[in-house]
């Protein structure tokens, strides 16, 4: 009877570790896919052969891909998700921010989420297996992150680039107009709560090789306000937050306004030498979606300098065609001028999108139809940002 228990016991410890592993390799990829679907709008547009090579002319920026959250290897074309280094280099993508997502609350929409509601993201790095002090510090699963992207750009230098300075640009832009196909990559963070309120781990995301910090995501953090966290338009940047502010200033790092608070947005252009980016948005006046920061916010970050990311999912373009995202880009230039408007995407950010990185043509295509000038396009789909990259990295 002993004997026949034991191996009771060891069947069904066999049974219980087959049903983790299985969860553990097929859970996170299913879940990816059922957020981040590419939907079939792109397909029903034809790029005609002038586009291609307009395409084919473009230096490509992108501000925000999520892609290192799902933890695939980047330098492999995959079969779910929006971005991986060989599609983008299929859509001709030069340079392509990839920020760190550590934390999302449960039943995250756009208008109120508590910082103590139960973490979405704690889960998923536990269902990926990703290493055990990244289960419980924000801060070890920025890092792990980091370290995937920077172990992909070591493992292939010809085909993935980080870039750390505007050097490093500089040399990738020319490598690239030597016929490279390299894509740079800038590595951000999705929210300033890795930092853990300890503006020496700003120093220690530093050495990691971050040069974009978004100062909040979904919820309040120690930073300041979120769009939508629980201190309404009228949480603004802390005293820590400004500390982080000024200290990314010395060291030229890259402050990103999405998800602010309106108030957090004043303070931050309030505080001398800032010149914020948003990376990933529509525009209000077009879309009036709660995502979408007013228009006389998102004028007063261009009026410092700063640059706007089109992003291409349906919430905040009020529609999920190429046509919808050429439109929102049009009522972007109108309302910034064609000197602050560039992509934002928020590709595998769970979000949809009409096409992929690969079918990035397909937009080229869009902005010709929606009447923008070869010289517009070129400024929308990489020149803005690349400009704003020379000169303050």
């Amino acid at each position: 009877m002993i004997r026949i228990l034991r191996r009771l016991v060891l069947t069904l410890l066999a049974l219980a570790l087959a049903a983790a592993v299985l969860v553990a390799v097929l859970g996170p990829a299913w879940i990816e896919r059922r957020l981040n679907p590419v939907t079939d709008a792109g397909d029903k547009v034809a790029v005609s052969a002038r586009a291609q090579a307009l395409h084919d002319s473009l230096v490509i920026a992108d501000w925000h891909s999520d892609a290192l959250l799902w933890d695939r290897d980047l330098l492999k074309r995959a079969d779910r998700g929006h971005t991986d280094v060989p599609r983008l280099a299929e859509g001709n993508v030069a340079v392509q921010v990839f920020t760190t997502v550590t934390k999302s609350p449960r039943g995250q929409n756009y208008d109120h989420n508590s910082a103590e509601a139960p973490d979405n993201i704690t889960p998923l790095f536990i269902g990926q297996l990703r290493p055990i002090p990244s289960w419980f510090s924000l801060k070890e699963r920025a890092l792990v992150q980091a370290e995937a992207l920077n172990r992909a750009a070591e493992a292939a230098p010809d085909d993935l680039m980080l870039i750390r300075s505007a050097q490093d640009l500089q040399t990738l832009l020319e490598a690239r107009r030597k016929g490279a196909r390299t894509l740079g990559a800038i590595l951000g963070s999705e929210g300033g709560h890795p930092l853990q309120g300890d503006i020496a781990n700003l120093r220690v995301l530093y050495g990691a090789g971050f040069r974009l910090i978004g100062l909040t995501h979904f919820f309040d953090n120690e930073l300041g306000g979120s769009l939508h966290g629980e201190g309404g338009s009228g949480s603004g940047l802390s005293d820590f937050g400004r500390q982080v502010v000024r200290e990314m200033q010395q060291r030229r790092m890259i402050v990103d306004l999405a998800h602010a608070s309106p108030q957090m947005v004043r303070d931050v252009l309030a505080m001398p030498g800032t010149r914020p980016i948003l990376s990933h948005t529509g525009i209000h006046g077009h879309c009036p979606s709660p995502r979408n920061l007013s228009d006389d916010l998102v004028r007063a970050i261009a009026a410092k300098g700063g640059v706007i990311g089109i992003g291409y999912w349906a919430d905040v373009n009020c529609g999920g065609t190429p046509a919808d995202i050429a439109a929102s880009v049009k009522a972007a230039i109108a309302l910034v001028g064609e000197d602050h408007v560039s992509l934002g995407s928020d590709y595998d950010g769970s979000v949809d999108a009409p096409f992929d990185a690969s079918r990035l043509a397909v937009l080229t295509q869009a902005l010709i139809d929606a009447g923008l000038s070869d010289a517009q396009i070129a400024k929308v789909m990489g020149g803005n940002m690349i400009r704003y990259l020379a000169q303050n990295l």
